[in-house]
């Protein structure tokens, strides 16, 4: 790397690099730091975990970086994480602020861990609650149809099979990453006689002796069934275990490619493409 140049020829690359460039790092660091540790279930935390928390860490870089602010994130006081949340009600208000002051906590207990910085998170820090509101649900209308534009229990393609399947097993209330996460074993050796499948619970190991039973309705345990039967003629239907697959004999479904599909779906069928999985899960509550 052009750190490990610098070394190499004996100077400090902190001479070299400007200030975003040096928080940059510490990011990079940081991260690499969340990986070897684990979460209170004394579990490895998952890289969406790992993702969110960095992520909080770049929201305070750019804020620095736009105010022209000297320093790396050593340089980060109470006062000055104050000013930074204040700042960010003022511009995007006070929703999900809870959220990003706590994963932001990690990034300066692992900066007091390496390097000893005094922990800005004291009594004189702003807290900001979270927000109460009623969870969004969905109307039965707007799920009917969504399940009408993927086939309608009919489908015939490998990708309305798949969306239809993955639809129906989100009004089972399963979260997001569990669905995502379901892998082959996870059924039920037959769906039809025993409709049920096991989801790993968050922030815990895969193993089939560990996490939930969630029953299925006939509609989705014939909708999945479905769904592998025609899985079998994708590129990795015989190598993959994970249940979802990508359109064009791709890899995985992965999160973000979930939530393209419901919108993509809600577009098709005549709503503006404002959903996201979890509404399912306020809606089987």
């Amino acid at each position: 790397s052009a750190v490990n140049l610098l070394l190499a020829a004996g100077r400090d690359p902190r001479e070299s690099m400007s200030v975003p460039q040096l928080r940059q790092m510490q990011i990079s660091e940081f991260a690499a730091w969340l990986r070897t540790r684990t979460n209170r279930n004394r579990r490895p935390f998952q890289e969406a975990t790992v993702a969110a928390y960095t992520d909080a860490a770049r929201s305070l870089d750019r804020w620095m970086t736009e105010r022209d602010l000297d320093g790396d994130f050593t340089a980060c006081d109470t006062g000055l994480l104050n000013r930074f949340f204040t700042s960010w009600v003022t511009a995007h208000g006070q929703t999900g602020l809870n959220t990003r002051q706590r994963n932001l906590r990690h990034l300066f207990t692992w900066l007091e861990e390496a390097y000893g910085h005094p922990h800005p998170y004291t009594a004189a820090l702003h807290r900001y609650a979270p927000l109460k509101k009623r969870p969004s649900t969905l109307a039965q209308e707007f799920i009917a149809d969504l399940l009408e534009v993927t086939g309608g229990g009919r489908a015939r393609s490998f990708q309305d099979a798949r969306d239809h399947a993955m639809i129906r097993m989100l009004t089972e209330g399963v979260r997001r990453m569990e669905l995502i996460q379901l892998e082959l074993p996870d059924l039920s050796a037959d769906l039809i006689a025993r409709p049920f499948v096991r989801v790993v619970p968050l922030k815990s190991a895969r193993a089939f002796t560990e996490g939930r039973i969630v029953p299925l309705t006939p509609a989705t345990s014939r909708s999945v069934a479905a769904y592998l039967r025609i899985r079998r003629s994708h590129r990795l239907g015989g190598s993959s275990p994970a249940l979802w697959l990508g359109t064009r004999n791709r890899g995985p479904l992965t999160g973000s490619g979930l939530y393209r599909m419901l919108k993509r779906r809600a577009g098709q069928a005549g709503y503006e493409p404002d959903v996201h999985p979890h509404q399912f899960r306020h809606t089987f509550a």
